[in-house]
């Protein structure tokens, strides 16, 4: 086992690479709003979340019962059909059902990807390189996310739905993969009810459990809110420069170069996190968040593109450190349970939230940066008194490994 299962550890990365090959992601909205409207765009990713949100902890227990391997290849095989569905599809309905099973395959990779690593480094007897790993991976993730994203744009101009097509292609890349997986071994407790067990049970009370738990669902929505928001943001700036035209393309090289100054500040991470410590770097991440929101509220202006470049930034300062230390502190029988219900909580809350934000976009077709301003101060004035209390939280709690 530990001589077959270190084929993982090289996969790992390139699974993460086509799961991230999203030729969409910098068209999506565009396209729902040019096919619908700006409203029924934000109600179809909330879809999406809540197709995330009923597989999400069903898809953990499954990972932690069933196996990574056949986990993840629902993954793959569920983001191919939604894509399918995307490129044939011309109503709300089928986009709908679309994002519903973008939602499916977000869940079933949601925690089991991370476990399947650490599992195997543990396997290896390398659990201490579990942070240099999920770096790594962060790293083929947003060059991924990077390549796709300026190719995206440009696809869309020769047809709308060839980047949802070549994400397909993509998925089915990925599938191939983890068909060459090797199932790591894990110590499984014999309890009936995963909820119930004791595992799952102590880290839902662990003190730093609980406030990772917190920061991670806080920074799942603002990470997400240039996301939803800075498209119909850039078109809104282009167009009054007489350039609506091309927001495809802009949108696909913002993206771009977001990821890539992504990739660059997670070479800096490790340094950064070792010399002002987890709370000090984790807490400058999701501030930089909540500046981030506040920069696109204050202006409409086409300078404030330029701050949508530094979106991922906080990612990159946080999420692979946040793994590293949730990993060893969970059970095997529950590590996937317990990471979905994490990704269920904060994607129940942004897409509750993002349902109350709808209310706030007017009937026309394309969304103005006044909706857009109304909707981002809310999030704004939450987000400081949440990193006000997390900030007093964080000086009372062993958060670094002793």
């Amino acid at each position: 086992m530990p001589m077959s299962v270190a084929r993982n550890i090289t996969l790992y990365p390139w699974i993460k690479f086509c799961q991230n090959l999203i030729f969409w992601q910098a068209v999506w909205f565009l396209f729902f709003q040019t096919e619908l409207s700006a409203a029924d765009a934000i109600v179809l990713y909330a879809i999406y979340d809540i197709g995330t949100t009923v597989l999400e902890v069903p898809s953990g227990y499954l990972s932690d019962r069933l196996g990574r391997r056949i986990t993840l290849l629902v993954s793959a095989l569920s983001g191919l059909i939604a894509c399918l569905l995307l490129v044939t599809g011309d109503s709300f309905a089928a986009f709908a059902v679309a994002q519903l099973f973008f939602g499916a395959s977000a869940a079933f990779a949601s925690g089991t990807d991370t476990a399947l690593l650490y599992e195997s480094l543990v396997a290896q007897g390398r659990a201490a390189e579990v942070e240099a790993q999920e770096l790594r991976a962060w790293r083929f993730t947003f060059t991924a996310l990077a390549l796709s994203a300026v190719t995206g744009g440009v696809m869309s101009l020769w047809w709308p739905a060839l980047p949802f097509l070549a994400a397909g292609l993509a998925f089915l890349a990925m599938f191939a993969l983890c068909l060459r997986l090797v199932e790591p071994s894990r110590r499984l407790s014999s309890g009936p009810e995963v909820l119930r067990s004791a595992s799952l049970r102590a880290a839902l009370v662990h003190p730093v459990l609980i406030w990772l738990f917190v920061l991670s669902v806080l920074m799942y929505g603002y990470s997400h809110l240039p996301f939803v928001f800075g498209q119909p943001f850039i078109l809104e700036a282009l167009d009054s420069a007489g350039l609506a035209a091309q927001a495809p393309v802009v949108s696909g090289a913002v993206s771009s170069v977001m990821m890539l100054v992504s990739v660059a500040a997670s070479l800096i991470a490790l340094r950064l996190r070792r010399r002002i410590g987890l709370a000090a770097i984790l807490l400058l991440a999701f501030a930089m968040q909540i500046g981030l929101a506040a920069v696109l509220a204050a202006t409409g202006s086409a300078i404030a593109i330029a701050f949508l470049l530094l979106r991922m930034v906080p990612d990159s300062l946080s999420r692979p450190f946040i793994l590293a230390r949730i990993q060893p502190l969970l059970g095997d029988a529950t590590r996937a349970t317990y990471l979905s219900l994490q990704s269920l909580v904060g994607r129940l809350l942004f897409a509750g939230s993002l349902f109350l934000a709808s209310g706030l976009a007017d009937d026309a077709d394309t969304m103005s940066h006044t909706d857009i301003r109304q909707i981002l101060v809310a999030y704004v004035a939450v987000g400081l008194v949440a990193l006000l209390v997390l900030g007093i939280a964080a000086r009372r709690l062993p958060l670094e490994v002793r």
